[in-house]
């Protein structure tokens, strides 16, 4: 059954039954197969058939919910009893976070592996509509995500620290050699931002309208913020990041940091995981990791 409920729970994520057949590593008339026993053992239609995937029946829907909470179940109980047996957490801890958040991760997964060295991870960079997406659809163990801005749906959330904002620009520009600037003065500059996608382009436009910047828009876009920086770096485009990043990212003395000001938007970023109760033990150790960290990281960026 459970094996079922996985080609279920796929197909309902790919909308696609040769990819979700290939996300299962089976040959499509294994996963079709596997589906028409589900139906089978239910008594009910799952999928909208036709010459290509049609979508759930409303009675699809209300299995995919239960779906999503057993086989989530049974992996909790899995990693439960690899634990119970080798006396140690082994296995995988996926998560995903926003590309603004992906310079601390590390906060966490350095002193969680030095906790757990038996564990791997794999860490993904989304927007946060995927991080949540993914959380649902059983993809990731834990996301990293603005918990404030937008609702995080079936999850729980622990804070992590506080996202304060600075302008990125050459240091010779005239707002270069300023100590801070406004939200008005940031309007006024040539941008490269992220894509509209993702939330922190949508902070940064609802702060810059606030500021009374109804036209402005970025000259540049893209979803790296790598490429954003270089472009920084030419001297012709600035940029708003988190200072968090700004400083990871090793600002040479050509490109400066400016704190933003008027207002001092601060958006906290924190760990997202399932609310679900036994909690998978890699999940609950993250979990026990970010309420050590989270106190700590806040402090440290609030005393920059």
């Amino acid at each position: 059954m459970i094996d079922k409920l996985e080609f279920f729970l796929t197909l309902a994520r790919e909308r696609h039954f040769g990819r979700a057949a290939e996300a299962c590593g089976v040959t499509q008339p294994t996963l079709s197969a596997g589906l028409k026993q589900l139906e089978g053992t239910l008594g009910v239609l799952l999928v909208t058939r036709g010459s290509r995937f049609q979508g759930l029946t409303p009675e699809g829907e209300r299995v995919l919910d239960w779906a999503k909470r057993i086989v989530g179940d049974v992996r909790t109980m899995q990693q439960e009893v690899r634990a119970l047996k080798q006396g140690q957490l082994v296995g995988q801890l996926r998560i995903a976070a926003i590309p603004t958040a992906l310079p601390m991760v590390s906060a966490l997964t350095t002193p969680f592996h030095a906790h757990h060295p038996a564990m791997r991870f794999v860490v993904r960079s989304c927007n946060s509509m995927e991080v949540l997406a993914a959380l649902d659809n059983l993809e990731i163990d834990a996301g990293i995500s603005y918990l404030d801005n937008e609702p995080i749906g079936r999850a729980k959330a622990i804070p992590l620290y506080r996202e304060q904002y600075r302008l990125l620009i050459s240091a010779d520009s005239p707002l270069g050699r300023r100590r801070e600037v406004t939200w008005a003065e940031v309007g006024r500059v040539p941008l490269c931002l992220l894509t509209s996608d993702m939330q922190n382009r949508r902070i940064i436009n609802r702060l810059l309208r606030d500021a009374g910047d109804l036209d402005s828009l970025a000259t540049l876009e893209s979803n790296s913020m790598i490429l954003l920086y270089s472009h920084v770096r030419t001297g012709h485009w600035a940029s708003v990041m988190p200072a968090i990043l700004a400083e990871t990212l090793g600002l040479t003395g050509a490109v400066r940091a400016i704190p933003i000001v008027e207002p001092a938007a601060i958006h906290t970023i924190g760990l997202i995981v399932p609310d679900r109760e036994p909690m998978a033990p890699a999940t609950a150790a993250l979990v026990a990791e970010a309420l050590r960290v989270g106190p700590k990281l806040d402090k440290e960026l609030a005393d920059r």
